[in-house]
């Protein structure tokens, strides 16, 4: 199930996991699931004019044409191979089409033996990359977790005093410089913090880099060459923070951050502000890359860890 732990930090725990990622695809739902079930209501006999039909649904949710091709065409080879009886067994089979590309890649990975976990997040001004950071830095330790933030993004103005009130709110330590300072000095002494205090989780805010700029893609893996000389592994996970009001552009950006960033999973904010919310498919299908967190409102608890299921269940109904 998703987990959402921040119930006393912010408000009265809502009715529950389901209820709340229900609320956070509404609008997608409004686009996808009702279109669909236009199309199982319409559909006696699943033929060629009903695929056709789909096609359009799912890609005005933004799944994007590789993936709409790459769902139907194993909609149409089921259909090839046993027959597909009426409208309501294609939507079932819809599910479980979406629910086998989501899982290809799936849930947090395993946690370092040996702390601390350096975690870089990463992605273009305006994602929510900086907030994110702070819920993430909550979300943990709501687990139970020793968490450390580094304020690493000194070039926008104002990033390292939002990073303090979110850090103050989750009751996390924050290593930060003055505003223009030297990223990867402020890592250093972040890192070399971490590891002398086995602090469980190290959250690293990296400055908002435009994936065009190859020399803040340059100061990225200086930052990652400097982690690494004090933790030879490190950063164990890399965190794109994508908006999902951006839908497929969205995706151009995460193809090249995938390139030259070596990200390993994605934090999808704003999923709730969106008819969209098809692009967790199309990310999945496309860039192999796993949604770990999505965010659905502006509160400390309004980060979900990401659960397929949930999210199918809610976008197209149990």
């Amino acid at each position: 199930m998703i987990q959402t732990l921040f119930g006393s930090l912010d408000e009265p725990k809502k009715s529950g996991v389901f209820d709340r990622m229900r609320e956070a695809v509404s609008r997608t739902r409004e686009s996808l699931s009702d279109k669909i079930e236009g199309v199982v209501a319409l559909t006696r006999e699943v033929d060629e004019a009903a695929f056709e039909e789909l096609e359009g649904v799912l890609l005005a949710s933004d799944l994007g044409m590789t993936t709409t091709t790459v769902v139907l065409g194993a909609l149409r080879e089921r259909a090839r191979r046993e027959a597909i009886r009426d409208g309501a067994e294609l939507k079932a089979l819809l599910k479980a089409e979406l629910l086998r590309i989501l899982n290809k890649k799936s849930g947090l990975p395993p946690r370092r033996i040996t702390p601390p976990e350096v975690v870089f997040l990463v992605g273009v001004n305006g994602t929510g990359k900086t907030t994110t950071s702070g819920k993430l830095a909550a979300w943990y330790r709501a687990q139970g977790k020793t968490v450390l933030l580094c304020a690493a993004d000194t070039f926008r103005a104002a990033a390292i005093e939002q990073l303090e009130v979110w850090g103050q709110r989750a009751g996390v330590e924050i290593i930060k410089t003055r505003q223009g300072g030297d990223p990867s000095a402020v890592l250093f002494d972040a890192v070399t913090a971490a590891n002398a205090r086995r602090t469980d989780l190290l959250l690293v805010d990296t400055a908002g880099r435009l994936h065009t700029k190859t020399g803040l893609m340059a100061e990225l893996e200086k930052m990652r060459r400097t982690a690494q000389r004090i933790i030879w592994d490190a950063p164990h996970e890399v965190l794109l923070v994508l908006d999902a009001t951006t839908g497929q552009n969205g995706m151009q950006q995460a193809k090249l951050f995938t390139e030259s960033a070596g990200v390993t999973g994605i934090v999808l904010t704003k999923l709730d502000g969106t008819a969209k919310g098809g692009i967790v498919v199309a990310i999945a299908q496309e860039l192999e890359l796993p949604v770990r967190f999505v965010g659905v409102g502006e509160k400390m608890g309004d980060l979900l860890a990401f659960d397929s299921e949930a999210f199918v269940d809610a976008l197209l109904g149990e």
